[in-house]
């Protein structure tokens, strides 16, 4: 008995002995500042750079390249737009311990385009851009990868170490040529574009904006198919981050390869085969009810669409050079289109007119305009039965006006495309060669 009290006793005692010996054999600044540096030396230490895709909250992607130095100065390149994947950007970046080892690029930079709030920037979110990040939480470094995670947004970016092919892709100016013809589908003038392929045609409707395409096709038995699916552009072409699977063949992108004159059509590859997209002038599954919807939209509440840059025509931006429309006291505002105007006697109108702005009273208001009774059509068009002209004002015989009131009521009528829930384009069903952009 007195043994056993002896050994508890003696338990007792070491358990109660303080061990003040230090759990790490360094503190923890310098720790974190020994991870820092060796996560320093891994992103300096890549010859030839990064490449890396970046995902915002919104599901866009972006190809990058970064190549960075000890001196703390990243170049960058980006495939947002034709300048960003040519030309060279030098910035500044920062690891730094913000409660775990982040990557901050703290000087605006290319990766800054995607996250500034201001919606004429980058055509995103007022106050949110597109929903990315320039500043990033470190998970994992290896010496051949990088992953990141957007410390505000949590958007994510994945960095591989790149090849000397990949850095000549980006510095030969490669990859930038194959956004200047991806972004205007090389010459192509048609709205409706199709990419043709082991003898399936596939259209192709792309969202800048949201760097996102729709791609719709009809199978063997006539069915429609379509996939939504973000893009970006490497040194490997225009790649799918969702893949087009069509029985047994799959499509997760393709390389441009050139233009050829006598078919009007961009020549590419895809999967080692040669292919080529060429213009249409319908789309492949028209959308029977956009039209009436996009009307009805506005009319159940005696409301308007707005269309600021008016039609584009043959390639050209503003064909007509609506914009420059002006009096002695106002200037041009927007394009507007009234639906379902119900008067106090006689049957419901639309109207369409350009609005002024006039700076004395800080208001906008319209001089002349058009009456007319919309025709749905069963395949899905539009036709704008003109009534004749509103007797607020003359409607002018010529100029930017006129020719966009000429537009207006070609008897082809117009296929509809919605393309966001506030915004359709209105596309010519006489050769899809003209369209406009409606937004509320």
């Amino acid at each position: 008995m007195r043994k056993i009290i002896y050994i508890l006793i003696a338990v007792a005692f070491v358990a109660c002995r303080k061990d003040n010996s230090p759990a790490f054999s360094k503190d923890a600044d310098d720790r974190i500042n020994e991870i820092l540096s060796k996560y320093q030396s891994v992103i300096t230490g890549a010859p030839d750079g990064w490449t890396a895709i970046l995902e915002t909250k919104l599901g866009n992607t972006y190809s990058f390249y970064f190549r960075f130095n000890d001196s703390n100065r990243v170049v960058m390149y980006c495939d947002y737009d034709t300048t960003t994947a040519s030309f060279p950007a030098q910035s500044s970046y920062r690891l730094k311990s913000l409660q775990q080892p982040s990557l901050l690029f703290d000087t605006y930079s290319y990766i800054h385009l995607i996250a500034d709030p201001d919606p004429r920037v980058n055509g995103g979110i007022a106050g949110n851009g597109l929903v990315s990040d320039f500043e990033f939480s470190i998970d994992t470094v290896t010496t051949d990868s990088i992953v990141l995670t957007g410390r505000f947004n949590g958007s994510s970016a994945v960095l591989h170490k790149a090849s000397s092919q990949e850095r000549a892709a980006w510095e030969n100016q490669q990859v930038g040529n194959t956004v200047k013809n991806f972004s205007g589908m090389g010459k192509i003038l048609n709205y409706f574009k199709r990419l043709t392929y082991n003898s399936t045609e596939y259209e192709l409707l792309n969202y800048p904006v949201y760097k996102t395409l729709m791609i719709t096709w009809k199978d063997g038995g006539g069915i429609p198919h379509s996939v939504a699916t973000p893009y970006y552009i490497s040194a490997a072409g225009v790649q799918f981050k969702s893949p087009v699977v069509n029985g047994s063949q799959t499509i997760n992108g393709f390389t441009i390869t050139g233009w050829d004159d006598v078919s009007a059509s961009l020549k590419v590859n895809v999967n080692n085969t040669a292919a080529a997209i060429a213009g249409a002038i319908k789309p492949i599954n028209p959308d029977v009810n956009a039209a009436r919807r996009w009307w009805q939209t506005a009319a159940s509440v005696q409301g308007n669409w707005i269309s600021v840059n008016g039609f584009h025509v043959n390639g050209v931006d503003d064909a007509y050079g609506i914009k420059t429309l002006k009096t002695d006291t106002s200037t041009y505002y927007a394009l507007v289109y009234w639906a379902g105007i119900q008067p106090s006697t006689g049957p419901s109108f639309d109207a369409f007119t350009p609005y002024y702005y006039i700076p004395a009273s800080n208001t906008v208001d319209w001089n002349y305009g058009t009456g007319q009774q919309p025709q749905f059509q069963s395949d899905g068009r539009l036709v704008l039965g003109y009534l004749g002209d509103l007797t607020a004002g003359v409607y002018p015989t010529s100029g930017p006006a006129y020719q966009t009131k000429q537009q207006l009521f070609i008897t082809n009528g117009y296929w509809f495309v919605q393309t966001s829930e506030t915004t359709y384009d209105m596309v010519s069903a006489k050769d899809a060669k003209a369209w406009i952009t409606w937004q509320q």
